[in-house]
């Protein structure tokens, strides 16, 4: 565990991403393949499953550290951490355990088949022997909170330095549905066919988003234009006779989608598809919202009435693999050219569409395109160039993603509640609130779109002007207004005021604008109305 607590404390107490890859390569280059392994595992989300509930974590701390159960509560509340306050409330020691990071993972997950007594037995022991970041860890991992400010990107960067090997291949690697339990290190790193695994996707191309004109980018007929979808990016993979769905994060969802399926009778295996994963009605001539989308995001079975009322498809945008050949490298058009003619004649219950392109002449041909977006539930247009491999990851300079300007609605600030980690001392989550008569009726939380120095300032008007306590939640005067921006607006039955807003953020804060100027709830419904 220490040389793991040297490697975190290298990481977290920099900034600097030379730093970080150097302290990863060393690691990598030097611990034990155990260590190396669940090192992977857990900075790219893989965490052991939290064996002990907080409840229990907490009345255990405040017992060892000899202080109220309320006071160690009251910690807890302005740390805002559970495994931090765990460490700042016990009392200090020095680590007495070399024990490797492997063996801790190995104990915490039997610590599930122990009866209580026992389990509160061994966390207290762990408390006695590990000090300072050991103990720390340790706690972040019984908690399941594990977390580090390592980019997958960045790691495969380190691993690269520490095997020899290219960045593109082991990121290839580490995506896929993989657990330290069923793969060693020489397996997932070293072996040559590393690769052969059926289910394993490619790591996903990533635009970053068009901040200039478009005209900065050259001649148009470079070029390439299509919808960007709201929906979930997701790669559909056929191989072995069998068929794979995987999300932009890593996550296999094959059994929420089963019409996927119908995919294998109609495409060649060894094909991999990446696209769009959409609600399309038959006979519409757009895609259904993205609200209709989220009943089927979190299901791992999918009724016959759920299969009907929102069937599922895959908007093909690239071909990454054909024929069990890996085609990234080729031109974009190139790849392109092969996906019209794997889609030429697929019949609707193949489940997979052919993603349109748009043609255009010149920029401002496809800036008035963009402003027809949201009414084909579109986000915006996404630019790709002609020429370009599909590669790993965020990349500037190919792939662009042109999106809409947000809508914006302005809103009174009615609730506010801390926030976590390095903001628990601050005051960042907000319940806004538009007018319906002289009544202030709430519509959405945000938590992001401010300054440091705006929540700060915000925070210190809260703890003035706060009417009413409910937990961690302050009822405030309301007196505040904020400019709401967001992707997107639904019905909701579940919101009293009667609509859901996607991806909402405070785009600013209206100093300028009286309380009696906010939006009314009119207006919102008037925007569900146009843009719903």
């Amino acid at each position: 565990m220490k040389r793991f607590a040297k490697l975190f404390a290298a990481i977290d107490q920099s900034t600097k991403t030379t730093v970080k890859v150097a302290a990863l390569a060393d690691y990598f280059s030097d611990a034990p393949e155990a260590d190396k392994l669940w090192t992977v595992a857990l900075f790219s989300g893989r965490r052991p499953k939290r064996a002990v509930t907080t409840t229990r974590l907490r009345e255990w701390a405040s017992e060892a550290a000899d202080v109220p159960l309320w006071l160690f509560e009251e910690s807890y509340a302005i740390v805002g951490d559970l495994a931090e306050t765990i460490s700042l409330v016990l009392p200090p020691n020095p680590t007495q355990d070399d024990r490797p990071l492997s063996h801790w993972i190995g104990a915490l997950r039997q610590l599930r088949d122990m009866e209580e007594a026992e389990r509160k037995a061994f966390v207290l022991d762990c408390w006695r022997v590990l000090g300072g970041t050991e103990r720390f860890l340790f706690n972040k991992l019984i908690t399941g909170g594990f977390r580090v400010g390592v980019s997958q990107k960045l790691m495969t960067r380190a691993l690269a330095q520490a095997t020899g090997k290219p960045e593109a291949e082991l990121a290839h690697r580490l995506m896929g549905n993989w657990h330290p339990d069923e793969v060693n290190w020489h397996a997932l790193i070293e072996a040559e066919d590393a690769s052969a695994d059926a289910s394993r996707p490619y790591p996903f191309y990533l635009a970053y988003a068009l901040e200039a004109e478009p005209e900065t980018l050259g001649d148009p007929t470079d070029w390439r234009a299509e919808w960007k979808w709201d929906g979930i990016r997701g790669q559909l993979i056929l191989r072995d006779g069998d068929y794979f769905v995987w999300s932009r994060g890593e996550e296999l969802m094959t059994d929420r989608f089963p019409e996927l399926a119908r995919a294998i009778d109609h495409l060649p295996p060894g094909t991999v598809l990446d696209g769009e994963l959409l609600v399309w009605i038959p006979g519409s001539d757009a895609p259904s919202s993205f609200n209709a989308l989220q009943a089927r995001i979190g299901r791992k079975t999918v009724p016959k009435k759920l299969l009907k009322d929102a069937p599922v498809v895959l908007h093909a945008y690239d071909l990454l693999e054909w024929q069990g050949q890996d085609i990234r490298d080729r031109p974009f058009a190139e790849r392109r050219a092969l996906l019209e003619v794997a889609c030429a004649d697929l019949p609707p219950e193949a489940a997979v569409r052919l993603s349109p392109q748009h043609a255009f002449d010149d920029w401002s041909a496809l800036a008035d395109l963009r402003l027809t977006a949201r009414a084909a539930q579109a986000e915006g247009l996404m630019l790709k160039r002609a020429d370009s491999p599909y590669l790993a990851g965020r990349k500037k300079g190919d792939w662009w993603k042109w999106k809409l300007d947000p809508l914006t609605i302005d809103a009174v600030m009615i609730y506010a509640q801390s926030g976590s980690g390095r903001r628990a001392n601050l005051f960042t989550d907000f319940t806004f609130a538009v007018w319906n008569g002289n009544d202030l009726v709430p519509f959405t939380k945000a938590y992001s779109g401010l300054t440091d120095a705006e929540f700060r300032k915000i925070t210190a008007w809260v703890r003035k002007n706060t009417e009413e306590r409910y937990g961690p939640v302050r009822k405030v005067k309301p007196h505040h207004v904020f400019e709401i921006a967001f992707e997107g607006i639904q019905a909701s039955p579940r919101h009293k005021s009667g609509v859901a807003l996607r991806f909402p953020r405070m785009a600013r804060w209206r100093h300028d604008k009286p309380l009696q100027e906010a939006n009314t709830l009119d207006d919102l419904k008037e925007m569900l109305r146009i843009y719903g």
